[in-house]
């Protein structure tokens, strides 16, 4: 069965890696009271925000009177993990924190050899990095650190780890690569195995280079470029730009921005993140995560809501001039706080498709209710993540194991074969 995906969150210290980690899975702020998850030390449970199938799908006889009233399903929306909140789904997906980053990793320094063993099972990485450049490479206090050097010396140390490796055997493995006449994809995939790289990894990777010479004739530089091309391929890297609200950050994201992919860069605020989710909790603040409108009691109540209608708390004037401030200089003028929009580009770079199982085609509902009026009228019960190119049979037996299939319908009852392609909007709500 294909498994879970796992992402993993790396930043040296003081990065704001743990503070991005507490808002990726705190869910206070949501729908429901799910509490933070911990699978063991360093693994949790965060929550991917998509639009939910309660937003785009219908039943018969059961649509909107006007285009401004909300799709009727989204109120009988309640998922069994996570929650959906005006047609936003919070899925779950399993986060990885690695401590132990700073530069020597791969001779073993700081937790270097518990750090680089960490990211063997990780599908992703987000990097979390201190854009302010008030934090040298080792998390020290300072200013003017240029924090592009932290998103090179990243790569370098994972490159580094996996070429080590391969070259202290490299003699054995073109031995037996041309003793048994093995394709290249064939003798990496037993080097590479162990970093949980399969053959269609390596195949993509060897694809990418085009190489002219056969293993057996690779030189050291030709060695290099393709563990090179793997590690860009094996761990596709999403970069969090952290602490965009600090004066000295403008200037980095500039520098930066000219040399990264800007598919890869997220522009981010996890204190920010982590004090409008404690407001919220404390009933000061109205915040939907990944949204750019916090409201307090006086927004409510400009905005013509009834006194006796507002349950949030009067604010005092110190607290006041920290949301303000707060709305200023992130929320107004980046769109976020970004953190939500991380886990969202490492899902996009992931190509995961979310899917909608269900027991029921016809009403969208688990169907096991044993009383009218129960889980018969809930919908959407569950979601589960799945990787792009992902077919029906595949995700029946992420959700069923070995069970056999007899069939399986679409939205209108449609029969889809197994050998379907699962798409946001194309076979991702099923039975």
């Amino acid at each position: 069965m294909p498994r879970d995906p796992l992402i993993a969150l790396v930043g040296k210290p003081s990065s704001g890696k743990s503070s991005t980690l507490n808002s990726l899975t705190d869910t206070t702020a949501k729908v429901g009271n799910f509490p933070f998850t911990t699978i063991d030390p360093n693994r949790a449970v965060g929550y991917l925000h998509i639009p939910c199938a309660c937003s785009r799908t219908t039943l018969p006889g059961n649509t909107p009177s006007s285009p401004s009233e909300p799709p009727p399903l989204q109120s009988r929306c309640k998922p069994n993990y996570g929650a959906c909140q005006q047609g936003t789904r919070s899925v779950p997906i399993e986060l990885l924190d690695v401590a132990g980053l700073v530069p020597g990793a791969h001779q073993g320094k700081g937790l270097g050899n518990k750090f680089l063993d960490d990211l063997r099972s990780a599908d992703a990485l987000i990097h979390v990095v201190d854009v302010s450049g008030t934090t040298d490479s080792e998390g020290k206090a300072t200013r003017g650190y240029d924090p592009s050097v932290d998103i090179a010396w990243l790569r370098d140390e994972i490159v580094r780890w996996v070429l080590g490796n391969l070259m202290q055997k490299w003699g054995g493995v073109k031995r037996r690569h041309t003793a048994i006449k093995a394709t290249a994809v064939e003798t990496l995939q037993g080097q590479f195995s162990g970093y949980g790289a399969n053959s269609q990894v390596i195949a993509r990777t060897l694809d990418k280079l085009a190489l002219k010479q056969a293993l057996q004739d690779w030189d050291d530089a030709t060695i290099q470029k393709v563990v090179e091309a793997f590690v860009d391929e094996k761990f596709p890297t999403v970069i969090a730009l952290n602490k965009i609200d600090h004066p000295d950050a403008d200037k980095n994201i500039s520098k930066i921005a000219k040399q990264q992919p800007p598919e890869r860069l997220v522009l981010c605020s996890a204190i920010s993140e982590v004090f409008l989710r404690r407001l919220v909790k404390q009933g000061f603040v109205l915040y939907i995560p990944g949204s750019e409108f916090v409201d307090t009691r006086e927004d409510l109540l400009e905005n013509g809501t009834s006194p006796e209608e507002v349950e949030l708390k009067e604010m005092d004037e110190k607290l006041k001039t920290r949301i303000e401030n707060l709305k200023d200089m992130v929320l107004f003028r980046f769109g976020s706080t970004g953190v939500n929009q991380v886990l969202s580009r490492a899902s996009e770079v992931l190509g995961l498709v979310p899917v909608f199982p269900v027991r029921n085609i016809g009403s969208f509902g688990s169907g096991d209710a044993g009383t009218a009026g129960g889980d018969r009228a809930v919908v959407f019960r569950d979601c589960v993540l799945v990787k792009k190119g992902s077919t029906v049979g595949d995700v029946y037996r992420k959700v069923m194991g070995d069970a056999p299939l007899a069939f399986t319908e679409t939205v209108g009852g449609v029969r889809v074969s197994e050998d379907e392609l699962v798409g946001v909007g194309k076979n991702d709500v099923s039975v």
